[in-house]
């Protein structure tokens, strides 16, 4: 077997799927479609000239971006001229066809999942692990309705109720994803005054300091708090997400998140950079079972629980 067809053939488990997975399957499909032109000795510049794409359009292509997978007649096309042997065609066709179907996130209209906010809600559902430092709020994944309703209505005041009630919906939705089975490990540092920041209510942080210990205390979450005495803590001024992508070929993302906007990093030098910034917030940090204790302590002390 080739080692193309090796790829290829780690790929055939995706193709069962009970749930859908596009974000996930059109990084798959971008991915080896790069694999096959790299194989072929064309450049990428050189293989969209060769079939009159723009650049662009074969890096989209490439890198799984866009709401929607690449046309069938595009992809045939690059096999073609890339040389691809049949078996290969077949299953990264079959991949692309299964990548056309609709994630349970993109039911809710453009307002609530703009395009960089799908790609991230994909992402997230295709990770095997999710790495997060908060500055400002508890991390999405690990937010209570209440909560949730806080933060959007002090970052929305002007919205309309109904609008709120399907921003949390959506969020809370988000967050079974760490309830499945097959549930990515999620490893989240928050700075102490997260905690103390009262968002809506002192019974609400109650009931949401509560849901964080019981999260902390899964298999698959691990929770650090950063003290407010560690004076000299290497905490970058925003948000960070962290993804990691387990038993394929696809490279390591990091999301900056802004008001109305995004970024993805997926080049290793720059993602390496924020994974070893989060290592040193990691160290900063209590260790989780001393996390969890603040937790406690913060929760009975500050709103009486």
């Amino acid at each position: 077997m080739s080692a193309a067809s090796h790829r290829i053939s780690r790929l055939e488990p995706y193709l069962d799927r009970s749930e859908p997975a596009p974000t996930l399957l059109k990084l798959l499909v971008g991915v080896q479609l790069a694999g096959f032109r790299e194989d072929a000795g064309l450049a990428q510049d050189q293989a969209a000239r060769a079939l009159g794409f723009s650049p662009a359009k074969l890096s989209r292509i490439e890198s799984g971006k866009g709401r929607k997978p690449p046309s069938e007649s595009d992809v045939r096309a690059l096999l073609e001229l890339y040389g691809t042997e049949d078996y290969e065609s077949s299953v990264l066709l079959k991949l692309l066809q299964r990548a056309g179907d609709p994630g349970w996130w993109q039911r809710y209209d453009k307002r609530l999942m703009p395009e960089w906010f799908d790609r991230l809600v994909g992402l997230q559902e295709a990770a095997a692990a999710i790495r997060t430092f908060e500055i400002q709020y508890v991390p999405g994944l690990l937010q209570t309705p209440d909560y949730t309703r806080a933060v959007v209505q002090r970052g929305l005041p002007a919205a309309a109720a109904s609008e709120v009630d399907r921003r949390v919906e959506l969020r809370m939705q988000r967050a079974k994803l760490l309830l499945r089975p097959d549930a990515p490990q999620l490893w989240a540092v928050i700075d102490e005054s997260v905690l103390l920041r009262v968002l809506g209510s002192r019974e609400v942080m109650r009931a949401q300091l509560a849901h964080l210990v019981e999260m902390a205390q899964r298999r698959n979450v691990t929770l650090q708090v950063i003290p407010l005495d560690v004076t000299n803590a290497s905490a970058p001024a925003i948000p960070i997400t962290y993804l990691r992508f387990g038993g394929i070929d696809l490279p390591d993302v990091v999301y900056l998140e802004h008001i109305k906007s995004a970024n993805f990093l997926e080049d290793r030098d720059e993602t390496e950079e924020y994974r070893l910034a989060l290592d040193r917030l990691a160290d900063d940090a209590l260790e989780p079972r001393a996390s969890l204790e603040l937790l406690e302590q913060t929760m009975q002390q500050r709103y009486g629980g």
